[in-house]
């Protein structure tokens, strides 16, 4: 497959990149910073210079084009404030699904939070309001593409930790930790099953293997 991630230098995006070049499929990465293309390099990864925050629909199409699936996995990240969490966690999603779309790229996976189902509680910390607020509003945005085969990943509380291979995948699991490691191989596992098109799922890390975990999700349609 030929796959084009958005946030290509992002935390889950590197580790996603390494698993799908060592099994031989074609990437490429969209980054914003001319430096952080070495990373990518190293990984067999092709790097692509793109800033969504300011790039066009046409810009980020030729970029799609002849792709068989794109994942979302940007992030304005810690430290940036909400005017941020609006234009890279909302917008961003908005404007890379909708060149999937021009582009033929029907497979779109999103990795989104949990927390986004619901408005914020009274006292949530503003900026992580907003952060929730926009990925909330990203996933519904996709959700409503009929030109897209998309599947919304929610993954609990990110961790460094080694990966484990085991994972519990539901449209509720509970809040929990889960490894960026496991969250870049369920992305795999999705990407390979069809049948998880349209889908909502939270992620945490559990008892069953990550390949049997979505192929159950994908019995169940």
């Amino acid at each position: 497959m030929r796959i084009v991630i958005a946030g290509g230098h992002g935390q889950i995006a590197l580790r996603l990149e390494r698993l799908l070049t060592a099994r031989g499929d074609e990437v490429a990465g969209i980054i914003r910073k001319p430096e952080q293309a070495g990373d990518l390099l190293a990984s067999g990864t092709e790097p692509v210079v793109c800033d969504l925050e300011t790039a066009s629909v046409e810009d980020v199409v030729k970029h799609l084009e002849g792709a068989d699936a794109a994942v979302f996995a940007a992030g304005a990240g810690p430290g940036s404030g909400a005017a941020r969490k609006e234009t890279v966690d909302h917008r961003s999603a908005v404007l890379f699904a909708d060149a999937a779309e021009r582009a033929g790229a029907r497979r779109f996976l999103i990795v989104s939070s949990m927390g986004t189902s619901q408005e914020p509680p009274p006292g949530t910390d503003p900026v992580f309001a907003a952060y929730l607020r926009a990925k909330a509003a990203a996933d519904d945005d996709i959700r409503a593409r009929d030109g897209l085969d998309w599947t919304v990943l929610r993954p609990g509380v990110l961790t460094n930790d080694p990966g484990t291979g085991r994972v519990k995948l539901a449209e509720h699991t509970g809040r929990a930790e889960v490894t960026r490691d496991d969250v870049a191989a369920t992305l795999v596992a999705l990407l390979d099953e069809p049948r998880t098109a349209r889908r909502t799922l939270e992620l945490i890390n559990g008892d069953t293997p990550v390949t049997e975990a979505v192929r159950t999700i994908a019995e169940q349609n």
